[in-house]
């Protein structure tokens, strides 16, 4: 076996106890770690002499690329979003991208709920209340008989609705790719656009890619559509939502609540507007971080790579670039 060289970034995967470290250092494989996500200099500084990239959310652009070649032969993802990675310059190099569809569904979405019910009962404000003394009694809203709508049914976007259904929730949404079957067995009421999402909905859910057309989304414009009080959850990305102009919608209260799990910069500056907004709650991009969704996600990322290594296809691929001759 010749000798391979891996970096790995993903902090979840390092962290977490499980069979995915057996399987990766089983092989030989030299495997070098970093603590992601990496930035573009950092990654630059980092890159040259490795075979391969198991990574997070580390930014891969075409110069980091351009860099890590001839010798980068392959990138294995580590989760679902790829809108770090410049995936139009990996194919063209010939540098075939793997991912992890469907290993964090579920963990996501129950975060989403997470979030959902600390706003709407003002759990923070009243443990550390009660924490510190002060036998505080806000008063909360209950989420049955609410509309939510939900941007992205795919994955997580599904699980989120069934979870509403269950809380007696209304639920409508909007996607390119419709699947009517789930939507008609579970309820789910078809938007015509986002548009109406804004428009509609007392709870509005987040779970789409990041795109052209997606980022901002959420900005002064959308906001001044939506019904006073709204609470927006953002599971998807940071970059979504345009932060100074939905900090000063907590503040006037038009939103009544932010409920995240991602930043437009993470880790967010010192002085970040969501930080101290009103009714905001941001957690540190931890929705698929749990032992359960850790260990699937690691498991593929790792096979994947192996898979690539040995000169086998993924268990999942972005782009269309063609699997190299065996490494290993």
């Amino acid at each position: 076996m010749s000798q391979v060289r891996v970096l790995l970034t993903t902090t979840s995967y390092q962290d977490i106890p499980g069979p995915h470290h057996e399987l990766l250092e089983s092989t030989g494989i030299e495997i070098v770690r970093q603590r992601g996500p990496l930035s573009e200099e950092r990654m630059l500084e980092l890159v040259g002499d490795f075979d391969a990239i198991l990574c997070g959310d580390d930014v891969i652009s075409r110069a980091v690329l351009e860099k890590a070649a001839p010798r980068l032969k392959l990138l294995s993802k580590y989760g679902i979003g790829v809108d770090k990675i410049d995936v139009k310059a990996a194919t063209g190099m010939g540098i075939p991208l793997s991912f992890c569809p469907g290993v964090n569904h579920t963990t996501v979405a129950e975060h989403t709920f997470a979030l959902l019910l600390a706003l709407v009962r003002n759990l923070l404000e009243i443990a550390n209340a009660t924490r510190s003394g002060n036998w505080k009694r806000l008063t909360g809203h209950e989420i049955m008989g609410k509309t939510i709508g939900i941007v992205g049914l795919g994955r997580i976007g599904k699980e989120v609705a069934i979870r509403a259904r269950a809380f007696g929730m209304n639920v409508i949404a909007y996607d390119i790719f419709w699947d009517e079957a789930f939507a008609s067995s579970h309820d789910v009421v078809r938007a015509a656009s986002v548009a109406e999402i804004f428009e509609k909905s007392e709870v509005i859910s987040l779970h789409t890619n990041l795109t052209a057309e997606t980022r901002e989304m959420v900005r002064a414009e959308t906001i001044s559509t939506m019904k006073d009080g709204v609470i927006i959850l953002n599971c998807s990305r940071g970059e979504v939502v345009h932060s100074d102009d939905l900090a000063a919608a907590l503040e006037s209260g038009k939103v009544g609540g932010y409920g995240a799990d991602v930043l437009d910069e993470e880790p967010p500056r010192a002085d970040h507007p969501l930080l101290k907004a009103e009714n905001c709650i941001v957690t540190s991009h931890i929705g698929s971080r749990t032992y359960e969704s850790v260990q699937r996600q690691a498991m593929m990322a790792a096979q994947n790579l192996l898979n690539m290594l040995r000169g086998e296809k993924p268990l999942a691929q972005v782009n269309d670039a063609p699997i190299p001759a065996a490494l290993i």
